[in-house]
């Protein structure tokens, strides 16, 4: 119960009906923490939201919000009120996954509003009360698709390098305040979106793809510890070969190289 006795009796998970965001969500109710769970769609939070207070008989709130709405956060803020969040992790995002002039500027700008303002926006609400408190966490997913250009990624991977270096950035401002703040930089990992795009293994060299119960297990043994990661051992090994031995051109070439074999663009 450590995490409830650290950061507080309530967690926000934004994007946590499936996937890496359900992750996190199940390993707070195992830790005795009430979640308010956000997500677009209604049915499958709320199923996922009984089963989490059957089995940890845990209080939670859910909401249903799109955050690539402007006003997403100040929504969400309205919504708990009464409520002191003491852990803030955003896993929501929006991608495009092809060619940066085939999608729309429309869907592009909701990509950088569900993916870089909304969780700024969240981080600013939601981290003045902790810090006022001396106490709380924020935590943020970022990847390994933000460390260099990732080509036919091309919005999606800006994002992720705004939220790792936002976090970190964060993290050495409030250190020293009670407030931990991590970006957790995720590899290939076997979420619901990730497995319906039918990915091909690029080589016999590509990291492993992770469990989300993998990433968020490793995330809680580094939060509070340092202000990013990459998860899992095969991650760490390719990405230091990419963005330490190999020159930027080269480590570009290679990530927009896998991704346009893994999905035969």
């Amino acid at each position: 119960m450590w995490l409830k006795d650290k950061y507080g009796e309530w967690a926000l998970v934004a994007g946590a009906s499936e996937g890496i965001g359900a992750a996190f969500a199940s390993y707070l109710a195992a830790q005795g923490v009430n979640l308010v769970l956000v997500a677009r769609r209604k049915e499958p939070l709320e199923a996922f939201a009984s089963s989490l207070i059957n089995q940890y008989k845990i209080q939670v709130q859910c909401i249903c919000c799109d955050l690539a709405e402007s006003i997403a956060a100040l929504q969400l803020q309205k919504a708990v009120t009464g409520k002191e969040i003491g852990l803030l992790v955003y896993n929501a995002a929006l991608s495009h996954l092809g060619g940066f002039e085939k999608d729309t500027l429309e869907h592009n700008n909701k990509i950088a509003q569900a993916n870089m303002v909304t969780p700024m926006n969240l981080v600013h609400l939601f981290a003045q009360p902790m810090l006022s408190r001396g106490k709380g966490a924020v935590i943020l997913m970022a990847s390994l698709a933000g460390f260099q250009g990732s080509g036919f990624l091309a919005t999606y991977a800006a994002t992720k390098a705004f939220n790792r270096v936002f976090a970190e950035s964060l993290w050495y401002e409030w250190k020293d305040r009670g407030v931990d703040v991590i970006a957790c930089c995720a590899g290939a990992t076997a979420t619901p979106n990730f497995i319906n795009t039918k990915p091909e293994k690029a080589d016999f060299f590509a990291p492993r793809v992770q469990s989300p119960d993998e990433v968020v297990k490793e995330c809680f043994e580094k939060l509070g510890k340092q202000p990013s990661f990459i998860t899992g051992t095969g991650n760490k090994l390719a990405s230091f070969i990419m963005q330490k031995l190999m020159p930027r051109k080269m480590a570009i070439n290679i990530m927009g190289g896998t991704t346009r074999k893994m999905y035969r663009l």
